[in-house]
Formats: C-alpha cells, structure tokens, sequence
C-alpha cells in the first residue's frame, strides 16, 4: 500500500505534463525603415544642425545607434538587393540602375559588366523566408527590384514596382500605382495605407516600410519650407525644399511608433531604421564625410542605422562597429526565431552586438563595381575624378583601414578612417604592406564569390592626353 502511495504522485505529475499544451512561441513583429537617398548625417541623431527630425532622435534613443552603419552598395538597386537576399552583388549580379554604361561611350576605357534588372526569382530573399515562418508581410513604398514584389514574399503590396522614383509627390502619381485615400502627399498617403495595414493584420507581420522620400524629383511640403528657409545653412545641408521632405517623412516615423504604441505592439517589434545609399551631393553634404550617393567614398555608403527591440536591446546605446544593410537578413531571423543555416548569407547576426554579449565583431566589409556611373555635376564632386560619380573597382575595409581598387588603371587609395574620415590623404605609398595585405585579401574574395572584373577595352573610348 505505502509503495502506491508513493507511485500515485508520480502518475499524477506525468498526465498533468502530456495533458498541458505546449508553450505558444511569440515572435516579434519586424519592421525595416530603409529611407531613399538619405545620408549618414540628415538626421538630428548623427549631428544635423539643420534637418529636425525629433522623432526619429526619439525612436534611435530607445535602442543601439551604429555609427560605422553602411549600405551595401552607393546606390538604390543594388542596395537593396543586398538587403533582400543577405548576398554581396557578385552573387545576384545587380550592380547599378538601369544600363552600366553610363556616361559618355569615349570616357570609359572599360566595357562594364552587364547590369542585372530584375532581382532573379532563384533567391530565397527575407520576405519569402519570414513568410514560410508564419508572419505577414508587407511591402510598402520602393521595391525597385521587379515589376512586382507579391511575386516574391510579400502578402501586400503599396505602391511598390520596378520604378526607382515617383514621377511626382502629388496626384497623379503617374508611375506610382496606389489607391486613394484621405492623403494626397506620397510619402503620406504610403504611411496612411501602412497604418491601416498594422490595424487589420492578425498574425505577426514584417513591414518593408520603405518610403520614395527623400529621393528627387525635389518636391516639397509647402507648409513645412518657411521653417527652413529662416535657418542658417549648416556644412554643406541649407536646402530649405529637401528639408522639408525630410521633416515630413520624420513625422510620418513618428505616426508609425505612436500606431504601435497604441495597440500595445511597440515592446513587441523589432524597428530598423537604415537608409539605401548616401544623400544626393548637391542637394545634401555629410561633412565630413568626402562625396554623397554613387560614390565608395564614405559620404556615398555610410548612412544612418539603428535597431530598436525594448525586450532585448538596451536604450540609449551607441555602437563604432562597422555593420552593413547585409546583417539584416541574419539578424532578423535570429529574431525571429527562424533557422538560416540552410541559407548562403554574406552577413552576419547582430543579436550578441545589440544585446552587449560582445564588444567586437572582427570581419572584412567589401563592395564591388564593375560598372561605370557617371557625375550629375562635373563643376561641384569630391569623386576621384570630375566625370564619373563611379569607375570600374572595388573596396574593402579591414578595421579602420579602407582600400579603394580601380579597374582601368590598377590605381589604388588607401585610408585609415580612425585618422582620416574624409579620406583625404592617400596612404599608399606610405603603407606598402597594408597595401598588399588587402589587395591580396580582396583578389581572394572576387575569388571566393566568383566576382566579374572587367578587363575589355572599349574601343570607343579616346585616351586623354
């Protein structure tokens, strides 16, 4: 009798646990804020005393800010095929925005490589992934990578197709495919239809919130532009009609926290907010970073980042690791909860930076350009030279040392950032063996990643003499 006794609570304890349900895994909601032609310092947060963007200052102090945060490329195509397929361009072959042959035919000595349109369906890229794992998604704003972004993970779609710009901030639209609604201002009415897309969903979503703005055509928020043009002009940032894009893309951020704030969503999302390539030079500068978008120079790269998740990452922090628009993919499915193991992804996860686990993340950051992009203003450029925004080559960074490789003459630049941000001072001739150990380090990865480099002349092009 006692041994039964004592078997009882025994039996008790193993068909209470088969009977109880297994714990439900709550996944966080995940929304990327990649901002059009942005730079690294048109924001309040990086140091502008000229753009006022309080709520984006607001939602960057509830998390880790990345101030060697970096896009994968200088301009929006390739940027954000990175973004998508978590892969360096020689992978998916998307280099540039329409034709590489850009520029006049007797000023490239190279014949490019051939650029890639249209993002090939082969890749397994984040919306599919998160898809597949349950969540909702949605694509709203700039997708630029097909005619159609529902054919590639994505549940909805607003505004989004293969277009890189709006014809026009105001109705109609013309290129831009949206339904109407009570706003008429693009970058406004993308925001209302995004907000009504967080009320309806049901399940977790990932919001692609990628607004047009603050890319040209340079049209402004009238009511916003006096408040500007009273202001004194600030390195290089004094252009009173951009500003006024970037004040009112700041308040539609701000529209999208307070929507999460009051359906209890906001501790439970991870928020990124990046933007796809340096700001436009001419219409924004980013002292003292040297050039702006479609440039490798710093100014054409680096770009504001931060990550926002209340459960997991500490407010107020600040981080000088280089990261890259790659590390999304990654780090968004740790999130997530979701395997990547089977995936071929050139970043890397974030989670232990942004969690304080470790202080360091040692890895080679690279790009690749084996095209040409020509300049927008040959009287007003900090390029390499006053023709081409780009020429044919290639960049790697290693630490605080920066490499700049040119196809068409073997040139190369070399630059140690802790010193020289601006990337003024050559540093070749004075550091032969860092030369050489990161060249060797770069031929090994157009190796690694079966990288194209261009190596036909053209026999158009006319020698200057």
């Amino acid at each position: 009798m006692n041994k039964l006794l004592r078997i009882i609570p025994l039996l008790i304890l193993i068909i209470s646990s088969c009977s109880t349900k297994p714990k439900e895994i709550t996944r966080p909601n995940i929304i990327i804020i990649n901002v059009d032609d942005m730079g690294w310092k048109d924001v309040g947060f990086m140091g502008s005393q000229y753009y006022e963007t309080p709520n984006l200052d607001e939602l960057a102090s509830q998390g880790m800010v990345f101030t060697n945060g970096y896009a994968s490329a200088s301009n929006c195509a390739p940027s954000r095929a990175c973004l998508m397929t978590g892969q360096w361009t020689p992978r998916h072959g998307v280099y540039t925005v329409n034709s590489s042959e850009r520029g006049k035919a007797k000023d490239r000595k190279l014949i490019p490589t051939k650029n890639t349109h249209t993002l090939p369906t082969q890749f397994k890229i984040l919306p599919e992934v998160l898809q597949e794992n349950g969540y909702t998604t949605c694509q709203a704003g700039k997708w630029h990578l097909s005619d159609n972004p529902l054919e590639y993970g994505f549940d909805v779609n607003i505004a989004g197709g293969h277009n890189g710009l709006p014809k026009s901030y105001y109705p109609p639209y013309k290129n831009v495919t949206i339904e109407k609604g009570s706003a008429e201002y693009l970058t406004d009415l993308i925001v209302e239809k995004a907000l009504k897309f967080i009320d309806t969903v049901q399940k977790p979503f990932y919001l692609n919130y990628a607004p047009y703005a603050v890319h040209v055509p340079i049209m402004p928020v009238d009511s916003i532009v006096p408040k500007y043009a009273k202001k004194s002009p600030w390195q290089g940032q004094g252009n009173a009609e951009y500003a006024s894009m970037v004040d009112n893309l700041d308040r539609n951020i701000g529209l999208l926290v307070h929507k999460l704030k009051e359906k209890g969503l906001f501790e439970k999302t991870v928020i990124v907010f990046t933007s796809d390539n340096g700001g436009l030079y001419g219409i924004t500068k980013q002292k003292p970073l040297r050039a702006g978008k479609g440039s490798y120079y710093e100014g054409g790269i680096r770009e504001p980042f931060f990550f926002v998740f209340n459960e997991k990452i500490r407010p107020e922090t600040t981080s000088d690791i280089p990261i890259t628009n790659l590390d999304l993919f990654p780090t968004i499915l740790h999130y997530a909860g979701v395997a990547s193991d089977s995936l071929n992804l050139d970043g890397e996860n974030l989670a232990v930076l942004l969690e304080e686990k470790e202080e360091n993340l040692e890895r080679l950051l690279f790009w690749h350009f084996p095209i040409y992009l020509q300049a927008y203003n040959v009287d007003d450029n900090e390029n390499r030279d006053p023709l081409f925004r780009t020429r044919p080559g290639s960049v790697i960074r290693k630490g605080d040392w920066k490499l700049h490789y040119y196809f068409e003459d073997d040139g190369m630049e070399l630059y140690n950032l802790a010193d020289d941000i601006g990337e003024k001072n050559n540093l070749v001739e004075k550091y032969p063996d860092k030369t050489n150990e990161l060249l060797g380090l770069l031929k090994q990865w157009w190796k690694r990643t079966d990288a194209p480099i261009p190596d036909q002349l053209n026999p158009e092009y006319v020698e200057k003499i």
